[in-house]
C-alpha cells in the first residue's frame, strides 16, 4: 500500500513538473511575441534596452524613446498562469484578461491626478424588450462619463476625448499623476492582435500624453 502512494505521488510529481514545463514555455513564446510586436511598432521612435521575466506569467521590459515621447518606459506583459493549474483555473473562473501595461514619464509632469477605468454593460436582450406587443422606445447613446470629480477641468477634456474615440476604445484603465510615472495605461492583449493594432496602440499613448502635457502650457 505504501508502494502504490508512494509510486502515485512520484506520478503527480512528474505530470506537474511536465505541465509546469511546458506552459512557462508557452506563456514565454506569447509573451515574446507581443514583446516583437510592441519593438516594431516603436522602431522608429524607440528601442529595446532590457527585458525580465518577473515570473513564468509576467513579462517586464525597459525602453528607449526618442525625445518629446516618452521617458523612463516600460512594459508589463501580464499572462494567465497556465503553470500553475489551480491559479489558472481560478482566473478563468474569474473572467481575468491577459493584459499590457505601459508606464512612462513625459516631458512636462501633468498637474492633475486622472484615474479612468472603462466598463461597458451588456445585455443579452430580454424577451420583454424582443416582444413586438410592448411599444418600447428604444435609444442608442454614446459613450457616458461617470465621473467622481466635483469640478470638471480644462485639462482633462484633451484627455477624455482621446479615450472616447474609436481608436482608444480597448483600453482599460489609465491613469495621471504629477509623480512618476506620469502615465500608465492597460489593454488586453487579446486587443493588440498584429503590429499594425499595436502601433495604434502606442499612437493612442501618444494622443493622450500630448494632451496631458498641454495643460502645463
Amino acid at each position: 500500500m505504501l508502494r502504490i502512494a508512494i509510486e502515485a505521488v512520484g506520478t503527480a510529481t512528474v505530470i506537474v513538473a511536465i505541465w509546469y514545463l511546458l506552459f512557462s514555455r508557452y506563456n514565454r513564446r506569447r509573451g515574446t511575441v507581443v514583446l516583437q510586436w510592441v519593438e516594431s511598432a516603436c522602431a522608429t521612435r524607440g528601442r529595446l534596452v532590457e527585458t525580465k521575466w518577473l515570473s513564468a506569467s509576467r513579462l517586464q521590459a525597459h525602453f528607449s524613446f526618442a525625445t518629446h515621447w516618452f521617458e523612463n518606459a516600460r512594459i508589463t506583459i501580464k499572462l494567465l498562469p497556465r503553470p500553475v493549474p489551480i491559479q489558472w483555473v481560478l482566473c478563468l473562473w474569474r473572467r481575468q484578461k491577459e493584459t499590457l501595461t505601459f508606464e512612462a514619464d513625459l516631458d512636462y509632469s501633468p498637474n492633475f491626478q486622472l484615474e479612468i477605468s472603462r466598463h461597458r454593460w451588456l445585455t443579452q436582450r430580454p424577451k420583454e424588450i424582443s416582444n413586438p406587443d410592448r411599444n418600447w422606445t428604444i435609444s442608442r447613446p454614446g459613450p457616458v462619463v461617470l465621473t467622481t470629480r466635483t469640478e470638471w477641468t480644462h485639462e482633462l477634456t484633451p484627455v477624455v476625448n482621446t479615450l472616447m474615440t474609436s481608436r482608444g476604445h480597448s483600453l482599460l484603465t489609465v491613469r495621471f499623476r504629477p509623480d512618476s510615472p506620469n502615465l500608465a495605461a492597460t489593454i488586453p492583449l487579446e486587443a493588440l492582435a498584429d503590429e499594425e493594432a499595436t502601433a495604434a496602440f502606442l499612437t493612442v499613448l501618444k494622443d493622450l500624453a500630448s494632451g496631458a502635457s498641454a495643460s502645463r502650457h
